[in-house]
Order: structure tokens, then C-alpha cells, then sequence
């Protein structure tokens, strides 16, 4: 009896014993894990960019006339020296008003009359002329046969060159009142809309350089003064990336630095290099509200032209400069870093249970960090962990859905 009685009593204590170990027993917390893994890694900056062409040549106006309308159009391939991209013929003259049309025609009427007076005064001179050259043959005649005396001779010489002088005077007096006649009937040139053979001489500018047009001023036929821009010619295959960094930033990058050009709307991304950085900043004010002390840093692409060719001049990119890189690090998730005091931890899994393990960190990216010491390629740890993980808390891998 009283063994039957301590079996069931033993029974009891065993239902009970269990029933307590039921209760309290925890269920695995289900977590997602990550491999610590070894592979390339790199830190960049990231900017908003624009290209540009690294050499544009303008073309100007050389004198002040009227351009015609534009022999090119934008994105058309030019040649050096043989392309005509602009022709300029000189430009008409101003109209007049009634009161300056009055003063020109006046004065256009008195030169006239000059000219006649000047001719009348050469008419003069050149009978003058002839008569003191008729009367110094006779003199030379006399004179030799001995009938005058030589004075007379000279005195005739003297009035023959007299008379010689008087006419070329009369004849350079015409050659002036003619030339001033002239100048007074230009100022009345194109008043009346006339044309003549002088309009259709041009200046016929060739392309300065090999390339496309990028840009024109204005395609309508207009006045121009001398040194006013019509165009603008780029090579499209020598592009160069303009971006501007935070002051922070751009004293980690160098001179030769790679870049990776993503988001110019190809495929893929391109290549490129930092060519220069300037050594001074400016100040800019962002979306925010904020003032930026940024700096431009310039870009060269290095990705072959045939493998960006719909890409233009002033087109917005995206750079991602790389500070840092190395073909083998030890990577950790960033989601699974925590930190710990001063320094950052994960939760490591080990046969099940989350293990609490200080890890030493180097550099970070967006996603991944660098791991100095503390875990070994192959580890696996805790993404994401929450307040219920604990060091040593029974784990379980959640299952992919």
C-alpha cells in the first residue's frame, strides 16, 4: 500500500515537475541572419554633377554689320576651316530724318556748286596756261634771232611757270570739291532704301575648330556689333564632369581619384577621374535653409565615347567619388552593429543562442562596414537585433518566405 502510494506520489511530482518546465519554457525568438564575408569594398562621396564641354570655342562677330540668319543649326557637325557657320555684309546706313535729309541735301548742292566754280577756275588756268606758253615760244624765237633782250626771255619763263602752277592748283581744287561732293552724297546713300554693289560683299566666317553646335545666339538675321557672340562649338567626345562637394568632403578627395558616374540615363555607369579640385570654396545655400561651404571639383570621363554617345554638354549626372577602396575586406552588415559603451558590438549566433561580441570597426559605406577585429569570415550575426535579444536568448533563423 504505501509503496503503491510513493509511486504515485513519485507520478505527481513528475506531472508537475513538467507542467512547471512548460510554462516556463521560452520559444526560440526567430531572427534573420547575415554571413560575415571577405570581398571588394569602397567608400564614396555622392554628388549632383553636369558636364561640360572642356574646350568651347565662341565665335564673334569681327566688325559691326548685319548677320544673316543662321547658316547652321544646333547639334550640326562643323569642320575646322571649311564649315561656314556665319556670313556678316556691312550694314545699311542709319535713316535720316527730315531735318537731316534737309542739311544732306544742302550740302550735297553746295558741293555741286564748288565743282562748278572749281571748274570754271581750271577753264581759266588752262587758257592762261596756253597763252603764256604761246607767248614763250615767241619770246625764244625773238630772243634767239636777238630782237628781245634775254629779260624779256625770263620774264616769259617765269609767267609760263606761273601759269603751270596755277593750272595743276586748279585742277587739284577740282580733284577736292569732287572728293567733298562724294562725301556729301554718301550721307544720302540708303535714305531712299537704294542698294548697291558694296552690299554684297560678306564676311564669310568658317568653324574655328571641329566639333558640334552647342549653343546659338540668335537664329534671325540681325545688327551686330563687332565682338558680339552668334555661337558656341564643343566636341562632344571630350566631356568633363562639373560637380561641387562639401568643404568636408573635398579634403578627402585627390588629384586622380576614380569616380563612378550613374543616373546620366545609359546604361550602366561610367567612368571617371578627379582632374582638379579648386583651391577655393563659395558659400551656398541649400534646399534646407542651410549655408554650404562647397567646393568644385572637376572630372574627366574616362569611359570610351562610343559607350556614352547620347550624352551631351549640360547634362545632370550623378558621381559617386571613391575616397577609399580595397579589393578584400572583412564586411559586416551595418544593420547589425549596435552600439556598446564607446565602441560597437553584434550579436554573434553560436549553436543557436545570440552571443553578445565587441567588434572593431574601420571604414563604413552605405550598407556595409569594415571589421578590424572581433569576427572571422563565415560568422554569422544578428540583423536587425531588438530589444527582446538578449546576450545568451535561445534564436532561430526565420525562415524565407
Amino acid at each position: 500500500m504505501r509503496n503503491g502510494q510513493a509511486v504515485a506520489g513519485g507520478v505527481v511530482a513528475l506531472a508537475v515537475a513538467g507542467a512547471l518546465f512548460w510554462m516556463l519554457r521560452t520559444d526560440p525568438l526567430p531572427v534573420d541572419l547575415a554571413t560575415v564575408s571577405t570581398g571588394p569594398m569602397e567608400v564614396t562621396v555622392t554628388a549632383e554633377g553636369m558636364t561640360r564641354v572642356r574646350e568651347v570655342w565662341s565665335v564673334t562677330a569681327p566688325i559691326t554689320g548685319t548677320v544673316e540668319r543662321a547658316l547652321v543649326q544646333v547639334g550640326d557637325r562643323v569642320e575646322q576651316d571649311k564649315t561656314e557657320v556665319a556670313r556678316i555684309r556691312p550694314a545699311a546706313p542709319a535713316l535720316l530724318d527730315a531735318r537731316s535729309r534737309l542739311q544732306a541735301e544742302a550740302a550735297v548742292s553746295e558741293a555741286q556748286a564748288a565743282v562748278r566754280l572749281a571748274e570754271v577756275v581750271l577753264a581759266q588756268a588752262e587758257a592762261d596756261s596756253a597763252y603764256a606758253e604761246a607767248q614763250l615760244r615767241r619770246d625764244w624765237d625773238l630772243a634767239h634771232r636777238g630782237t628781245i633782250p634775254q629779260r624779256t626771255l625770263e620774264d616769259s619763263q617765269q609767267k609760263a611757270r606761273a601759269a603751270g602752277a596755277a593750272l595743276d592748283s586748279a585742277r587739284y581744287e577740282l580733284d577736292l570739291h569732287n572728293a567733298t561732293l562724294a562725301r556729301m552724297k554718301a550721307q544720302l546713300f540708303g535714305a531712299d532704301g537704294d542698294r548697291s554693289d558694296s552690299d554684297l560683299c560678306c564676311v564669310a566666317l568658317m568653324a574655328p575648330h571641329s566639333g558640334s553646335v552647342l549653343e546659338i545666339t540668335d537664329q534671325s538675321a540681325r545688327l551686330v556689333q563687332a565682338g558680339s557672340p552668334l555661337l558656341t562649338i564643343g566636341d562632344l567626345g571630350d566631356l568633363q564632369i562639373e560637380t561641387d562637394l562639401l568643404s568636408a568632403d573635398a579634403v578627402r578627395v585627390q588629384p586622380g581619384a576614380l569616380a563612378h558616374v550613374e543616373r546620366w540615363g545609359g546604361d550602366g555607369a561610367l567612368a571617371a577621374r578627379v582632374v582638379r579640385i579648386d583651391p577655393s570654396g563659395f558659400t551656398r545655400v541649400s534646399a534646407l535653409g542651410i549655408e554650404e561651404q562647397r567646393v568644385h571639383v572637376y572630372l574627366d570621363i574616362v569611359s570610351p565615347p562610343d559607350l556614352r554617345i547620347t550624352l551631351g554638354d549640360r547634362y545632370r549626372v550623378f558621381v559617386n567619388v571613391v575616397l577609399w577602396s580595397t579589393p578584400s575586406a572583412l564586411r559586416v552588415p551595418q544593420s547589425a552593429l549596435f552600439r556598446q559603451g564607446e565602441g560597437w558590438a553584434v550579436f554573434r549566433s553560436v549553436k543557436g543562442h545570440a552571443v553578445v561580441t565587441p567588434v572593431e570597426i574601420g571604414h563604413s559605406e552605405d550598407q556595409v562596414a569594415e571589421v578590424m577585429s572581433g569576427l572571422s569570415e563565415g560568422d554569422k550575426v544578428i540583423l536587425y537585433p531588438g530589444n527582446q535579444i538578449a546576450d545568451g536568448a535561445t534564436i532561430v533563423e526565420r525562415a524565407l518566405e
